[in-house]
């Protein structure tokens, strides 16, 4: 009797065995190269901006074209890639470009020097992967 039951489903069942190790080989041929990911702070000290210098329209000397400073590191990082300025809170922010240490933001199509409320200088030094 067992062997009547064997010879009859051994055959399903040797079918079934190699489906299901079909189906885990073509599950495992996926393939995913190296990687790394990590986790790690250190110190941001900031900058010293000093030597703060407005220009003023020569038309118009109640308006601000430009803004010129220097920025110094306080730390050990270099020197900033991207600064950006802001000379009222909410207000719009200018681009600034460097020579050196000195770095000077053109105030787009000026602003009124009432309104120029405070200098805030947004200072980033561009870390590579």
């Amino acid at each position: 009797m067992y062997n009547r039951f064997f010879a009859r489903f051994l055959p399903v069942f040797m079918l079934m065995l190699v489906l299901v190790a079909a189906a885990f080989a073509f599950a495992n041929t996926n393939t995913v190269e190296p990687s790394g990911a990590g986790d790690g702070s250190d110190q941001i000290s900031g900058y010293n901006v000093t030597a703060i210098r407005y220009t003023l329209d020569a038309a118009d000397p109640s308006t601000i074209t430009a803004v010129r400073f220097t920025i110094a590191p306080l730390g050990a990082q270099g020197a900033p890639d991207t600064v950006k300025v802001q000379l009222n809170g909410g207000g719009s922010w200018y681009d600034c470009t460097n020579s050196g240490a000195r770095w000077t933001c053109p105030i787009t199509g000026g602003m009124n020097v009432a309104a120029a409320t405070q200098l805030r200088v947004v200072a980033v030094q561009a870390v590579e992967p």
